[in-house]
């Protein structure tokens, strides 16, 4: 019996433990929201400080981004990491130059109706 016990309460413990971490998926306007608030901290001129923050606050979104905008905040995020690198691959940069730009249509579609 107290096997048993121990095991429904290690059981239970892991349960509360998994529910309390899983992340709930954002609908689009939510993610939209989060998106803009940290998009909005882009300056026009970005250096390289300023692009990294601006990934690093975009990051933790892209885990639970909504469906249709998980492929937006990606697109976001490979064109300022590969941007704020020491030395960026210019080719590189210029393919992910033009899923940026239709990351920012398609962001405009979502987000602004």
């Amino acid at each position: 019996m107290k096997k048993l016990t121990t095991v429904l309460i290690a059981a239970g413990l892991i349960a509360s433990a998994s529910a309390c971490s899983a992340q709930q998926q954002l609908t689009t306007a939510e993610t939209c929201d989060r998106v803009g608030v940290a998009a909005s901290s882009i300056p026009q001129n970005a250096s390289k400080t300023a692009t990294n923050r601006v990934a690093n606050a975009i990051r933790p979104i892209e885990v639970v981004a909504s469906d249709e905008m998980k492929p937006v905040v990606t697109a976001i995020l490979e064109y300022m990491d590969e941007q704020s690198k020491e030395t960026p691959d210019e080719a590189k940069l210029g393919e992910l130059g033009q899923a940026y730009q239709e990351a920012g249509t398609k962001y405009g579609e979502l987000c602004r109706g």
